[in-house]
């Protein structure tokens, strides 16, 4: 599938199919023992990225690549940085901005549109924290050379990792597809990865950073310096 492909249906799924299930999970309600893994999943691997940063972050300027319902947008600013919260759905930028608290509007902009357009600026910094999990690695290659050539510093982002479990599922999907159901992610190994970036000749260093692995929950860690 092609990067235009995969963007408009991860961009039907969150806007349409599933706002609510996607605001529910990161707030503070209750939800199923499978969903409450994810939760803590999440939690964990935003914690990770964000030890990738320093805390002080006063006067940085930061791209929230896939910014989501906010959460990480928010503690970015929390930190001192000028954020830009991207994401393709309107409705998930909707609630970031009702949940961003007051004192911190002054640091964020919230933007509708692709992680990887030019005219979102420079950067410092990068985080695409589970918002490349659905493409293939030369769509990758192409998002971090497009991104990290305007970026000062590193490129945080994850993948799905090429376990024996995500293989499976993975494998599943292809067979059924279903429009209803959430985009397929496509695992990936970190040489798998840099190979992408060599062929496309994006330069840069890609190192594997921890992997988090919380029941329902698996996701690789990645940092690219241009």
């Amino acid at each position: 599938m092609s990067y235009d492909r995969t963007l408009a249906s991860v961009e039907t799924y969150f806007d349409k199919t599933a706002t609510r299930t996607w605001e529910r999970l990161t707030s503070d309600a209750p939800v199923s023992k499978i969903r409450e893994t994810v939760r803590r999943g999440r939690d964990e691997m935003r914690a990770l990225l964000l030890s990738r940063l320093p805390d002080d972050l006063t006067g940085a300027r930061i791209l929230d690549a896939g910014c989501g319902a906010g959460q990480m947008t928010s503690e970015l600013a929390t930190r001192g940085a000028r954020v830009v919260g991207v994401d393709i759905s309107p409705s998930l930028i909707d609630i970031a901005q009702k949940r961003l608290p007051i004192n911190l509007h002054s640091r964020v902009d919230f933007c509708i549109g692709d992680m990887s357009d030019p005219s979102l600026g420079k950067f410092d910094y990068v985080i695409a924290m589970d918002s490349l999990i659905y493409y293939s690695g030369a769509d990758i290659a192409q998002v971090l050379g497009a991104i990290g050539a305007r970026t000062s510093g590193h490129v945080n982002f994850t993948v799905a990792p090429r376990t024996p479990l995500l293989m499976a599922m993975w494998r599943l999907g292809q067979l059924f597809p279903r429009t209803d159901r959430s985009p397929t992610m496509v695992p990936h190994a970190p040489a798998r990865l840099n190979r992408a970036l060599l062929q496309s000749e994006i330069r840069g260093d890609l190192k594997a950073l921890r992997r988090v692995s919380l029941g329902f929950y698996i996701s690789q860690a990645m940092e690219f310096t241009p």
